[in-house]
């Protein structure tokens, strides 16, 4: 009797490991904040994929190695939607990341997810941060040297970021993004949305008040001619 030949089951990676995307509204709201910085900055940018809290699998065949930073962006892909990141097929593992952490994370931050990251993803640029504080040190990053993690160096107390060509610091007391060729803050999708406003209600404001100066000038100018004309 002929074998029966059978493939080998195709492994499934699924898009979400149960786990809550942040553990407080200090930390989503954070995340999504810096998501929108980052994205925005890099609109015009085809092949820089920013995400967050996605599972990126690093193992093919291998449902079970994955990791789901909170905030990462890779260079040289495709800026698409994607269900979850497989680095086979996308040739290119994290070059930068970011966790929030907290009390309950940041040991597993500063071990496990930390080897992950600098011996296996090779991820050139990893910060931790902790919007409540409740740590120490709240804020530290890491680049990738000769294939080993050092720490990078507060200049004007901010982390700079060779890979976004940005400086990461506390403004008002929480993580922002600064951009040193422009002397200023990047601003949240709010912010920005808020001073647009601000600026159209400026705009409208100083034009009243120049068609209203230009009409007193016209009244003047036609009752001075009637005067003359009499």
């Amino acid at each position: 009797m002929r074998e029966k030949i059978m493939s080998a089951p195709t492994p499934f990676y699924p898009s979400s490991d149960g786990k809550p995307m942040a553990e407080t509204d200090w930390h989503r709201k954070l995340l999504m904040e810096l998501l929108q910085i980052i994205e925005y900055h890099f609109r015009e940018h085809d092949d820089v994929y920013v995400s967050g809290d996605l599972l990126i699998y690093y193992k093919m065949g291998d449902n079970t190695k994955s990791v789901a930073p909170d905030v990462f962006v890779v260079r040289g892909v495709a800026k698409k939607q994607r269900g979850t990141y497989l680095t086979w097929e996308e040739s290119h593992t994290p070059d930068f990341v970011i966790e929030l952490a907290s009390p309950s994370t940041v040991r597993y931050d500063l071990t496990g997810k930390k080897d992950l990251y600098e011996s296996v993803l090779k991820v050139q640029e990893y910060y931790i941060y902790d919007p409540r504080h409740q740590i120490q040190p709240h804020f530290i990053g890491f680049r990738l040297v000769d294939g080993v993690y050092q720490e990078i160096a507060l200049v004007n107390d901010r982390l700079p970021s060779s890979v976004l060509n940005l400086e990461l610091g506390e403004r008002d007391g929480i993580l922002g993004l600064y951009d040193p060729t422009q002397n200023q803050w990047l601003e949240p999708p709010e912010e920005r949305a808020e001073q647009a406003e601000e600026r159209a209600e400026q705009e409208a404001r100083t034009r009243q008040h120049a068609e209203s100066e230009l009409a007193k000038a016209l009244a003047t100018l036609e009752r001075l001619q009637t005067e003359n004309g009499n």
